[in-house]
């Protein structure tokens, strides 16, 4: 029996992708036992609360910032803790492989895990790794990456290009339920998703040519947390904050995506085929990993990029009939893209390691 250790945290992007991992691992070999190391009042205590059989672990953990706070003084000392309480689980858990989807939370267990010997994978989602993902690298035996771009940023024999993790439920939707309960007619459907807090400029866009879109398509707006805009709902356009369960029906449903681009999200869409148009985060409210993701994937001719700042009621009304032009060579080149989907390969990884071939 196998004892595997996951970490990972500070967004939902580091948790989802372990437990697509779990899930398959679970699948290939049964009788694993699941950890997983986060921080007590991150966001992976509350995902992974939901799946009892995996056995959660706290630590203390810090972020270390590229820009003033007065939590650059203490954080530090967490950082230094968050190393003891890893060392302390490591050699109370002794767990076969540990496995890093990224985040700060990350930092104290990788490091614990190759003091303490244990093999290290670890997973970067971006072009460039962050910094948690930099601290890190130098503890993992090999690094998964998303983009094939990221490899000439890290070492040449600890990189390997798998693709990301999929969650298996997004495979499983359904069109014609999704239809159903929106009440569409059989105009082709464009998905709008802003990220989980909207996207005020995309919005406003989307919102100003209503009468234009909805012509010729059924919308789904996701527009994120207190930004629904009462009295726009018709039977051509429909408005949440955030759906879930139903999130697989509507990318069945969808024709069109138009996101941000986060890399999770986008490649989500590459492995269910959908042509989209992508509106990156401004370097003024990010590192600017969002415009190379998403400069990637144009440049691979999966995506039409629409940057923020250029963003006007004409210019995304042409953008959106630039990619349902551009759809059918958008969907032949995703169904030619390597490794589109990375569950397999990396759960296959992680058991190797684990000692399980």
């Amino acid at each position: 029996m196998a004892k595997i250790v996951f970490t990972g945290g500070g967004t939902a992007g580091h948790v989802t992708p372990n437990i697509a991992l779990m899930n398959r691992i679970r699948e290939l070999c049964p009788d694993t036992e699941f950890h997983y190391i986060g921080s007590n009042d991150g966001i992976e205590k509350d995902i992974i609360s939901k799946y009892p059989e995996v056995t959660f672990h706290t630590i203390r953990t810090g972020k270390l910032r590229r820009y003033f706070s007065l939590k650059n003084f203490t954080d530090p000392f967490r950082v230094i803790a968050g190393c003891g309480d890893a060392k302390r689980l490591m050699k109370m858990l002794k767990p076969d492989a540990v496995f890093s989807k990224g985040g700060f939370v990350a930092v104290p267990v990788v490091y614990a895990a190759e003091k303490c010997k244990v093999p290290v994978l670890s997973h970067e989602s971006d072009i460039t790794p962050g910094l948690a993902n930099k601290l890190s690298a130098r503890y993992a035996d090999k690094i998964c990456v998303t983009f094939p771009d990221t490899l000439k940023n890290l070492p040449k024999d600890k990189g390997i290009f798998t693709g990301t993790p999929i969650r298996k439920e997004l495979f499983s939707g359904n069109a014609d339920r999704a239809r159903a309960a929106l009440g569409f007619d059989l105009k082709p459907v464009l998905l709008v998703m802003g990220g989980s807090a909207g996207s005020v400029a995309v919005n406003k866009a989307i919102r100003g040519n209503l009468e234009a879109l909805t012509a010729q398509f059924n919308i789904i707006h996701l527009c994120g947390k207190g930004k629904m805009e009462v009295g726009l709902d018709t039977s051509s356009y429909r408005q949440f904050e955030f759906v879930s369960e139903e999130l697989p029906d509507y990318l069945a449903l969808s024709e069109l995506i138009i996101s941000r681009a986060g890399s999770n999200a986008i490649h989500e869409f590459l492995a269910l085929k959908k042509p989209m148009l992508l509106i990156p985060l401004p370097l003024s409210a990010s590192r600017g990993d969002q415009i190379l993701n998403a400069q990637s994937f144009e440049a691979r001719g999966f995506a039409r990029v629409l940057n923020e700042e250029d963003v006007t009621e004409e210019t995304l009304l042409a953008s959106i009939h630039q990619v349902r032009e551009d759809s059918h060579a958008m969907r032949a080149a995703m169904e030619n893209a390597e490794n589109s989907d990375g569950t397999e390969t990396i759960a296959k990884m992680i058991l190797k390691e684990a000692g399980i071939e």
